[in-house]
């Protein structure tokens, strides 16, 4: 098992990419410039359509030696050698994730409450995401960010790595840090923006 995860954890969301971009380009380029840890997440594709996406982001992180982790879909994640998986509160249990793609594999584990990242750790995540933590547009419809005050508590609660999410920028990134974030994931900052290299050194100096 990786003991020490990377601080940037990229979301994909091929609908964001700036210019209608194409996502493996985005990708690519912020390989280059240093992420390290990639959740392939396009959840309105369907088996057939991800695992080609899933094979040529592979092979990436494999160049760039980088994580690549699949959202739900542990099928997909097996068949193309990913890291570990990124789970929902729709997806199979952890438990059962564990046993089908064995220890060494990394399973972060969506959270936005104390409990349920207390829940997550104690049935093995490797890590959590949590929030979101700012408003954010695409998180609107789940009510209200729960804000820095619940992420520091979170923080201190769990002993995995916790990844801030949602609605954070290269101006808060730092506020999370603070609160004891191990990391940050983001999704627009990043494809969405028309230099996405820059975008990732602006966020990295926060660090």
């Amino acid at each position: 098992m990786i003991k020490e995860l990377p601080n940037i954890y990229l979301i994909t969301d091929r609908h964001q990419t700036y210019n209608h971009r194409p996502l493996v380009d985005v990708v690519e380029e912020l390989l280059q410039a240093g992420v390290r840890m990639i959740q392939l997440r396009e959840k309105d594709l369907s088996a057939a359509e991800l695992y080609p996406q899933a094979k040529e982001l592979r092979s990436l992180t494999h160049k760039y030696n980088s994580l690549l982790l699949i959202n739900d879909r542990i099928d997909i994640a097996l068949a193309v050698g990913a890291d570990g998986v990124h789970l929902g509160g729709h997806s199979l249990p952890i438990k059962i994730a564990r046993q089908l793609l064995g220890s060494n594999s990394l399973i972060g584990v969506s959270t936005h409450s104390v409990e349920e990242a207390e829940s997550a750790q104690s049935q093995g995540a490797d890590f959590i995401t949590c929030g979101p933590v700012f408003l954010t547009p695409s998180k609107a419809q789940f009510g209200a960010p729960i804000g820095i005050e619940s992420l520091q508590t979170i923080c201190k609660t769990c002993k995995i790595p916790v990844y801030a999410l949602g609605g954070i920028k290269a101006n808060n990134t730092r506020d999370t840090l603070q609160a004891g974030a191990h990391g940050v994931a983001m999704i627009s900052a990043l494809l969405s923006s028309p230099e996405p290299i820059q975008a990732y050194q602006q966020i990295t100096a926060s660090f």
